[in-house]
This record gives structure tokens, sequence and C-alpha cells, in this order.
């Protein structure tokens, strides 16, 4: 028998109960209320208050739940005061949410916490407390963009550098950039500072430096960038805030950029009295291509330098901070965001504790597996898997369409059954990659007379390039339009200011004639100075001579002429700002549209009553909103148009990232597919206008990586159908093995093993989509556009005779107005006005 006195004492210091069993429930049955609905990741993520911290919050897991109640945890244990307290989020509306939830969980108003706001908001009051110490004061102004591109226009025209050729506006996205990654004029890589002004960007960055300090002023970039150095030259400030904060977290930290990421750094390390001034963890390094990025990552229990004085010790214990984010939802390289700072949280953070929330509260199990199995082609991840306790729900469903206008009729009559059954339309979203595709929607919505919202933007015809446009067509069309004349009689710039202006209106009020008549007057009069009289004679002249066209040349034709002799596409194609290559795909997009009209005069008809629609904020309505806008809502149902090579991943992002691009592109699938609850709907087009010119495109390669037993192919309810499930006879895709491209993915063997079971093929078989099975879309009873392909007729003569007449003047759904040529049985050759000669079968065509 063993001798009680020799037991070895039990070691009960590393014991947990087990997830979910007894002990484990009667522990969170007498804790605190705000503890209680929490899952055992959830309560671990919050309870876990010591060390470095890095919680994965997958979509739909409840993050911002564990960031508030972690806050609640530390003040109701007594843990810190409010005020030693540091949270930060990205936007104003995520902090006043926080602080009302905290509210209430604890029972009463969240008082005292100054430290939670945005990153600049903090960045800002901390500056304004330290201003003298970085050649400020404490009343400084913050520019904003409108400010900040007028000062720069000043040291251009100091400089004599041409603005049009080297625009201010360009210049003001590059410093914000630079300064988005901490850059310093110093620090300036000689090569991005050649990017601008033959070589005086960099020397253009200092003087504007300069100008703020004498103007007293700070840009939205200078409120983190002059907390780094005001950290770095004085360690006495950064130690005093060191110890200040007991607790840092940090919400939507995969969105971070590399500023924000060295002032947190900065502001995490733990103080050291003994420590010499030092430095940290965060330094800039020359990647391959030259571009200055994140120095590669030491060993843990080194010392790492940056350029500056910083106080810190590798010996101290670690600080306590929480950072929360997904890397699977990092979507916003194109503005700065740093993937990998959350990848190499616990090489910043040695011994950091990682927590993985993988238990979805949102969708259910075929749109979380689909969304998954998605995003796990990615190399550059962390790595987790969202699962539910919900069930499996519908299948998500991909459907293939002719062309973007039957891939908006198809979600157009979706929506319009969904609505039949009692769903609510603002339940309902339609996630978009590029803001151009929108348009087809808000026709097709607008025709259906549905409701419908843009999220993030205004709707398309609303934007400001597009009113611009629209503006130089209602003049062509009506020279009365004061409204029209007066906006774009100095878009783009040519020296026509509000005093030209001013005087127009009072010469054509004295004379009660329009604006565009006045400026016809005063151009042979001296009451103009020169420059001015010669401007504005030019666009009078430009007005005259484009309404002779109008009536000789098609309208799309005018409009590309008006937009290009106008210097208005010019203006944007110089504008390097991030948004400018959208403006001009809109503009594209704007011509495009105006081919199903007859006329200009019927396109702004069109438009007047598209414009007219107002709807309220409690509306009823389909939102419409970029993939990009759509992070952190969801919906019952989503459907997502566009998935094909190009689009979506979008080519752009290819070329100038390559894998990186690629990755954030399937980041951005993945978050579009999980912002649906029931429904998820992925629709991709075989022919879409892209820059002016129809183009035949190949599936999204996403389709593929997609998992068999969780998606469901669909055929089109568009009304003209895809492949060979016309009824048209059989189509060239029923003969081939890929789209040109040896396929040998999953998704398309799926495909046609099931293209096979469908009798599709060679002997003229009907099929879907994906070679799904002949609907009544094939039998000929409902009237679509007949379609041809390589200028081949698909259609099939039924031998009777056709009640049109040669020289009949007809219109065609798709080809437009023309003339008939000849006639077969019901055959007829057209030439059509813009498609040119075309065989169609006469029950597609009316008389015109």
């Amino acid at each position: 028998m063993t001798d009680p006195t020799k037991r070895q004492p039990l070691d009960i210091s590393s014991y947990q109960p087990t997830a979910g069993g007894i002990a484990a429930r009667a522990r969170a049955a007498a804790g605190p209320a705000y503890l209680s609905g929490l899952n055992p990741e959830q309560r671990e993520a919050v309870e876990t208050l010591d060390g470095p911290v890095l919680v994965l919050a997958g979509a739909g897991t409840g993050k911002t739940r564990v960031l508030t109640t972690r806050i609640a945890h530390i003040l109701s244990t007594g843990r810190a005061r409010p005020a030693e307290i540091l949270s930060v989020t990205f936007t104003n509306k995520a902090a006043r949410e926080m602080k009302l939830r905290l509210g209430q969980m604890l029972g009463q108003a969240v008082e005292g916490m100054p430290w939670l706001g945005t990153f600049h908001s903090i960045g800002g009051r901390i500056l304004r407390y330290h201003a003298e110490l970085v050649q400020l004061t404490s009343n400084f102004t913050v520019l904003d963009t409108d400010d900040q591109i007028r000062l720069l226009k000043q040291l251009l025209a100091a400089d004599n550098i041409d603005d049009k050729r080297w625009p201010a506006r360009m210049l003001a996205g590059l410093i914000d950039g630079w300064k988005n990654r901490g850059l310093t004029p110093s620090q300036v890589p000689a090569g991005e500072a050649a990017m601008f002004g033959n070589g005086r960007g960099g020397k253009l960055y200092a003087q504007y430096q300069e100008r703020l300090k004498i103007l007293n002023a700070a840009d939205f970039g200078d409120l983190l960038l002059e907390n780094i150095r005001l950290f770095r030259e004085h360690p006495d400030v950064l130690r005093s805030y060191q110890n200040r904060f007991k607790f840092i977290l940090v919400d939507e930290y995969q969105d971070t950029n590399v500023a924000q990421y060295m002032w947190l750094r900065l502001l995490s390390q733990t103080p050291s009295s003994s420590s010499l001034p030092g430095s940290t963890r965060q330094s800039i390094s020359s990647q391959e291509d030259g571009s200055p990025g994140l120095a590669a990552s030491r060993r843990p229990g080194d010392d790492v330098e940056t350029s500056g004085n910083v106080v810190a010790s590798t010996s101290a214990p670690p600080k306590n901070i929480c950072c929360v984010g997904d890397d699977d939802q990092s979507i916003y390289g194109w503005r700065g965001a740093e993937v990998d700072n959350i990848l190499r949280f616990d090489h910043d953070f040695p011994g950091a504790k990682v927590i993985r929330l993988e238990r979805n509260y949102r969708s259910t199990g075929h749109i979380l597996a689909a969304a998954s199995h998605l995003i796990a082609h990615n190399e550059g991840r962390l790595g987790k898997t969202l699962r539910t306790e919900d069930v499996d729900g519908e299948m998500v469903t991909v459907t293939g369409a002719w062309d973007s206008e039957e891939e908006a009729r198809a979600i157009g009559e979706e929506i319009e059954q969904l609505q039949r059954q009692g769903h609510a339309l603002n339940e309902i979203a339609i996630l978009v990659r590029a803001s151009f595709q929108m348009r087809e929607f808000e026709d097709r919505f607008v025709t259906l007379g549905l409701p419908y919202r843009v999220i993030g933007g205004p709707r398309f015809y609303e934007r400001a390039e597009i009113r611009d446009a629209l503006a130089y067509l209602r003049v062509i069309n009506s020279p009365a339009d004061d409204l029209a004349f007066e906006r774009i009689v100095n878009v783009p710039k040519r020296g026509l200011g509000d005093a030209t202006v001013q005087m127009l209106h009072d010469h054509a009020r004295k004379r009660r004639i329009p604006l565009f008549e006045a400026a016809r007057m005063v151009i042979d009069t001296d009451e103009l100075k020169p420059k001015a009289r010669s401007s504005l004679r030019g666009l009078i002249e430009n007005f005259e001579r484009w309404q002779v066209q109008r009536d000789a040349l098609a309208h799309t034709e005018l409009a590309e002429i008006v937009l290009d002799e106008s210097g208005y596409t010019e203006m944007w194609q110089k504008d390097r700002s991030a948004d400018a290559a959208g403006r001009l795909e809109n503009l594209k997009e704007l011509v495009r549209s105006m081919e199903e009209f007859e006329n200009l005069q019927g396109f702004l008809e069109h438009i007047s009553l598209v414009m007219d629609r107002e709807g309220g904020a409690d509306e009823d309505a389909v939102s419409v909103m970029t993939l990009h806008s759509a992070k952190g809502l969801e919906f019952e149902t989503v459907f997502l148009p566009g998935w094909e090579e190009g689009l979506f991943p979008h080519q752009r992002a290819l070329d100038e990232q390559g894998r990186a691009g690629l990755e954030e592109e399937r980041r951005l699938a993945h978050v579009g597919i999980t912002r649906a609850r029931k429904r998820a709907k992925l629709y991709f087009a075989t022919n879409r206008r892209i820059h002016g010119t129809w183009n035949t495109t190949i599936p999204s390669r996403f389709l593929d990586e997609l998992p068999a037993a969780n998606v469901e192919i669909t055929e089109s309810k568009g009304g003209s159908g895809w492949g060979g499930m016309s009824g048209y006879g059989p189509s060239r895709f029923d003969n081939v093995e890929s789209f040109g491209s040896s396929y040998s993915t999953p998704g398309w063997q799926r495909a046609q093993a099931q293209r096979g079971r469908s009798g599709g093929g060679s002997n003229g078989g009907r099929s879907g989509g994906f070679g799904e099975s002949s609907s009544s879309y094939s039998s000929g009873s409902t009237r679509r556009a007949p379609f041809t392909i390589e200028g081949e007729l698909v259609a099939k003569s039924t031998g009777t005779e056709s009640a049109f007449s040669l020289k009949d003047r007809v219109f065609h759904q798709k080809f437009g107005y023309g003339h008939v040529t000849k006639i077969d049985g019901n055959k007829l050759t057209i030439v059509f006005d813009k498609a040119g000669e075309k065989k169609v079968v006469d029950s597609f065509v009316e008389r015109a």
C-alpha cells in the first residue's frame, strides 16, 4: 500500500472543464448575464484576457458580439477602467454600435471611454494633445480632399508643372498612398518619386508637408503618420500611452494598412525603463518589384528595428492586445490594406493565442459549404472551415445566360416570382463586381416597376459622369435646356467661371432667351475677355456641328463623338484617381444602353422616366451594390451576376497583382456568397459588352472551384437561352469539349456528364445552360429574339410565306431598325441600321 505521505500532488492548474460538459455548462449558468448565449469558442475569446489574442472570426460568427462582450468583461471584472482601454474600429458607425451594445450589456450608459473610436479619430485626439511636438498647434485644421487638391495645384503652378499633364488629383492619390504605407518624404523610393512630374514627386511631397505646417493644417493621412513620427521622436510620449492602455482591442484587423499596423505596433510594445532607445518590429524593405513593403518577420525574441527612437523590450511580458478579423474577408488591397498583417500576427506577438470562430449563425449548410470549398483554394490564409447547426437549405445555383440582357431579365423574373411568394424585397440583393453592371438591372427594374435602391453610391443615371454626359446630349436635343447647358458649360474646365455664367444669365433674362442663345450672341461682342470668348465660341460651334450630325449619324455614334470632341473622355483618362477607370467604364455602358432606342429623343425620354422614380428610405426595395460595398451586410436571397473570366476575377487585378490579385478576388467571391442567409444564385453570361465591344466570355474559374454536392445547375429564365437550350437548332457549344481549353476540372466534367445524360450533343438535343434538360423555353412557345453565332442564322424556316414585303421598315428586339431586302419563306434578309445584314425569322420582327 502506498504511503500517503509520499503521494505526488496532482497538478490541477492545467485542468479545464470539457467544452459542452456538465461543469462547463454549470459554470456558464453561474456567470454574468452578458456571457449567456455565447458558444464555447466565443466565450474563450471573451475570457482570455492576458497576452496577445487573435480571434479569427468567419462571416456570420458573431465577431461584434465577441468584441463588445470582451470589453464588458474587462470592465465588469475590474481589470481596467474605461479610460485604460484602447478599442479601435474602422468606422464611426461601428464605434457607435459598440457603445450602444456595451450600454445594453452593462445596464448603464457607457461613459468615460475616450479611446473607443476609429484609427483616425483617436490619432487626431493624440495629435492635438501633443501638436507642438510635430510643429502644429492644438487648433490645427484637417483638410478635406478639395482643400488638399487646391493646395497641390498652387504648388504645381509655383513649380511650373502642367496641371493637365500632371493633375493635382493624381499627386494627391500618390501622397495618400505613401502616407498609408507610413512613408515620409525622405522615405519615398526614388522609383516611385519619379512617377510624377518628371521625377519631382518626392520634392513636391516634401513641399506639400512644409506648406501644411505653415498653414497649421494636416490632411487625413497625417493623423496617423504624424502620430508615428511623434512616437518615434519622443519615446516619453509613447511610453505614457503604452502605460495608459492596459488593453488594446482592434476590429477588422485584416483591413489595416501599413501605417495603421505601425501605429498599433508602437502602442502595443510593453514599455521598459531599462531599455535603450531602439525601435519596433516594423521595418520597411524593398520588395522584388522595387516597392517598399513589410520586412520579413524575424524569429520570436529578436529585437527588430525601424528608424526612430522607440522604447521596447522583448524580455518584458506581452501586451494585452486582442485583434479580431478574418483573413478570408480581406478585400481592400486596392486601397492599401495588407492581409499580411493578420497572417503574421503570431510572428509579431510571440506566444499569441489564436481562437477560431467557425460556427456560423447566418447561412444555411449548402451556402457555407460552397463558400468554404471555394476559399480553400487560396494559399495565403490561416485556415478555418465555417459550419452551421442550421439545415442544409437550398443549394447554391449556377445559371448561364446568353448575354447580359438575358441575365438581367432572368434575375428580374426570379425576383418577381419570389415577391409573389411573399418574399420581402428588402431581403433581396444583387451584388455586382463592377458598377457598370448596375445599368442593365436598373433599366430592367424600371421596366418591371420593381422598386430598387443602390447602396454605396448613386444609381447609375445619377452618377456625376453620367449626368454630365446626359447634359451634353440634352443640349443637342434641346438647346433651350438651360439647366443642362449650365452644368457642362465649364466641364471640362474651359476658363468659363461663375462670372461668365452670371453674365450669360443676366443677358438671357433681359432678352428673355435661353442661355445657349445668349451665349451665341455674346461671342460676337466684347463683353467677354478674349480667352473666355474664344472658349465659349468653340463650345457653341461644337454644339452647332453636333446638332447637324444628329440627323446624319446614329445617336450612339454621335454620343461617342460628343464625349471625345468635348474633351470629357480625355478629362477622365488623365484623372489618376482610383475611381477614374470605373467612370470611363460607366460612360461606355451609357453609350451601349442607347442602342436599345431608335433615336436620341426616345433615349432621353426613357432617362426622364428612370430619374423620376423616387423611393423613401423605408420602401420595400431590392438592394443593388458592388461586392465591396456589401461587406458586413446580409440578405435572405443574394444574386451574384457576372461570374466570367476578366470580369470576376477582374482582369485588372490579375494584371497588376498576379496571384495576390487572384486570391483577393477569390476572397471577394467568398464575401459575396456568405452575404446570403437562405439563397445564393450565381449567374454568368456567354456574351458581354466590354469596352464597347461584344465579347464571348468564359465562365469564371471560381465556378469550377465550387463543390458538386452543394451546387445545382439551372437554366436561365430570361427568355432567350444559352447554348443549345434555345430551341433554334444545334449550337456550336454542343460539339465541343471545352471553351477552347482542355478543362479537366470536376465542375466541367460534371457539366459534360450531365449534358450526355440529358441527350445533348451533336444530335441536336436541346440542353440547358450547362446541359440541363430541355424546358418550355425550347418549345418555341415563348417569343424571344433569335441569335446568331459567327454570322450564321440559328433558326429553321417553317416554309410558310411571310407577311412582310421588300423595303418594309421593321424593328428587331436585338438588332434594332432596318429594311427588308430579301424574303425566303418566313426568313427575312434585313439590312439593319447598326448591325448590318442579318437573316432572321419574320416572327421576331415587327413593322416600324
